[in-house]
């Protein structure tokens, strides 16, 4: 008997978290499955135990050989989307948890992989630390150690402060159209005075190789990556939702160019995370509907 889609999901949703690539996540979802096909059924007392279990190995297997590719990528990392919509319609990418923005995920990236699996299993699957032993070969009391330790570096990073839909949304729209006036001052006021901005070309097509900092040199970056691209392609911007956050959608002649979301604090935005490297966006077609024969997607 084959994964059911409910068990796939689950998979897939454990693998995309731990290592922040669907197509990682879908090698894992393979993998996964070829083993419960070939499992002695009887002898599983607990599918679900099981497959979490055999995909968090996976995960934390691929994801160390992950960290030293990522140790030599040509400028910042981030996470690729998972599911890109060109609006905010119905749809279920609407229901995606916030444990699924790319901001969330590249703060997890301060975590090795095993301290990364822990935390994810307790705080975002709620799994006991028992099972969590069982999964990582360790001592319940190494595994609580793991996760209070994996909180405290998560809390070291960008604070991220939960602000509703609606707000970012509304934030996203404005985004937008300072950017397609081309205006500094309109921009500045969406900024928050500390805002950063993180590119990741991947070096396959431009973009800063250090975070820049601070409200005026992200808006004058934003305006100076906006004009060149004008002038090179026919440009356009959408406001969309990645993972299920409102974002910002950049188009050239038509193909998808740029996906960046944004961390909202107090009102004003206060980082943004910019992923222009096109094998991050392969899985994305020219509407920004998911793309890619079969591939799954996450659920909280």
């Amino acid at each position: 008997m084959d994964f059911t889609e409910e068990q796939r999901d689950r998979v897939w949703g454990i693998a995309y978290r731990m290592l922040g690539s669907p197509d990682d996540a879908d090698d894992v979802v393979q993998e996964a499955r070829l083993r419960w096909l070939a499992a002695d059924r009887e002898a599983i007392r607990t599918p679900e135990a099981w497959l979490v279990s055999v995909a968090t190995r996976l995960a934390i297997d691929t994801l160390r050989r992950a960290k030293r590719e990522r140790a030599e990528y040509t400028g910042p990392w981030l996470p690729a989307p998972a599911r890109i919509a060109a609006d905010s319609g119905p749809d279920r990418d609407a229901e995606m948890a916030s444990d699924l923005s790319l901001a969330f995920l590249h703060l997890l990236e301060r975590l090795r992989p095993e301290e990364r699996a822990a935390f994810l299993l307790r705080e975002v699957f709620g799994v006991g630390y028992g099972p969590i032993a069982e999964v990582l070969e360790r001592s319940e009391a190494s595994c609580r150690q793991m996760v209070r330790r994996a909180r405290l570096r998560v809390r070291e990073g960008p604070r991220l402060v939960e602000a509703s839909a609606e707000e970012k949304a509304e934030l996203a729209g404005r985004f937008v159209r300072a950017i397609e006036a081309r205006s500094h001052d309109e921009l500045m006021e969406l900024l928050a005075p500390e805002a950063t901005h993180l590119t990741d070309g991947g070096g396959r097509v431009w973009a800063a190789l250090r975070e820049i900092r601070g409200a005026d040199p992200v808006a004058r970056g934003l305006l100076g990556a906006a004009r060149k691209m004008s002038e090179r392609t026919r440009f356009e911007q959408r406001f969309g939702v990645v993972n299920g956050e409102p974002a910002v959608l950049q188009y050239a002649d038509g193909q998808l160019a740029s996906v960046s979301t944004l961390v909202v604090r107090e009102g004003r935005v206060i980082r943004i995370l910019t992923v222009l490297n096109p094998d991050k966006l392969a899985r994305t077609v020219a509407d920004g509907r998911s793309a890619g024969p079969g591939a799954p997607g996450p659920t909280p």
